[in-house]
């Protein structure tokens, strides 16, 4: 298996995470043991950001890194723990909200792809950008 920063990359559809996650500084994180549960935004989460957000943030290292630290659980979560929890708190430090009373949300996204296994944890891919708050 791969870790999950190589199954990102590998699906050729998290490519703006990718790039976020390499200007950040964060790929070495990503590659260590773990484990990490990672709400991945999929490019077309990342394309539903006003104009300019990327960029922007691109030039906010501080603030990138906060954001990509929020999608970030320490553990492995699958799908099914999650169900037995209101949140969790984020590699931030905030709490992110969850609610899979009627499919898979996680604060303001839904998840469309749940239970991606990886060396060093899991990955649910999510259609929006969380934002903390």
């Amino acid at each position: 298996m791969a870790d999950i920063v190589d199954i990102a990359v590998g699906a050729g559809s998290f490519n703006t995470l990718v790039a976020a996650v390499q200007a950040a500084g964060l790929v070495e994180t990503l590659k260590s043991p773990g484990p990490f549960t990672v709400f991945a935004p999929n490019d077309a989460a990342f394309a539903k950001l006003p104009p300019g957000t990327i960029h922007t943030l691109l030039q906010n290292i501080p603030q990138l890194a906060r954001i990509l630290t929020y999608h970030v659980v320490s553990g492995k979560w699958t799908q099914a723990d999650l169900a037995k929890v209101d949140s969790l708190t984020s590699v931030e430090g905030s709490p992110i909200r969850l609610d899979l009373s009627d499919g898979f949300e996680v604060k303001n996204a839904t998840v469309v792809a749940p239970d991606i296994e990886a060396d060093n944890g899991i990955i649910h891919v999510i259609d929006n950008v969380i934002l903390m708050g």
